[in-house]
């Protein structure tokens, strides 16, 4: 009788769990600001790849109100925009060592400051401090044709690597990367 009692105690006990664990999966697909992630394959296996939340513009204002001008933005929504380099690269003239980064940038209406940090594993805000950046690069920007809805990370194709690309709103932000 114990051992039977023991089984189905086990057995409710798993169910629990994957219904828990399950739940915060369905949690994480149904944010409004969905998890997104973006990948570039270098010469010899190499990768980038950054993982971010995707919010959407909902009919806002996003740059210069939802998000100011001039003052550090996560780069998403949710949990920290992650960078992770298995390949030494240059990023906008910058040397970056394989690691892994946390992405935040300071848009302005003339150009953007990418800046990686060294801190890892936080929440998306607040920003660490200037003591954790890594590197802080200029971004071009210029105006798409069309608005974009939502906030969109990518990598673009170049001779030597991939430009890392921002889009929302009518913004268009990149910065050169290329492998050493």
């Amino acid at each position: 009788m114990r051992k039977q009692f023991a089984v189905l105690a086990a057995g409710c006990m798993t169910l629990g769990l994957m219904a828990v664990l399950g739940s915060a999966q369905m949690d994480k697909a149904s944010r409004p600001s969905p998890a997104a992630k973006a990948s570039c394959a270098l010469a010899d296996g190499k990768t980038i790849t950054v993982e971010y939340s995707s919010p959407r513009a909902k009919g806002r204002k996003v740059f210069g109100g939802l998000v100011p001008y001039g003052e550090v933005w996560r780069a998403g929504a949710n949990e920290a925009t992650t960078f992770v380099t298995t390949a030494d690269l240059m990023v906008g003239g910058t040397h970056v060592p394989a690691g892994n980064y946390t992405l935040f940038v300071i848009p302005d209406k003339e150009k953007w400051t990418l800046i990686i940090s060294k801190k890892t594993g936080e929440w998306g805000i607040p920003y660490p401090g200037a003591d954790s950046d890594f590197a802080r690069v200029d971004m071009k920007v210029s105006t798409v044709p069309s608005a974009v809805e939502n906030f969109t990370i990518a990598f673009g194709k170049a001779p030597k690597g991939c430009p890392l690309i921002m889009e929302w709103e009518t913004t268009h932000a990149s910065v050169d990367i290329s492998k050493m």
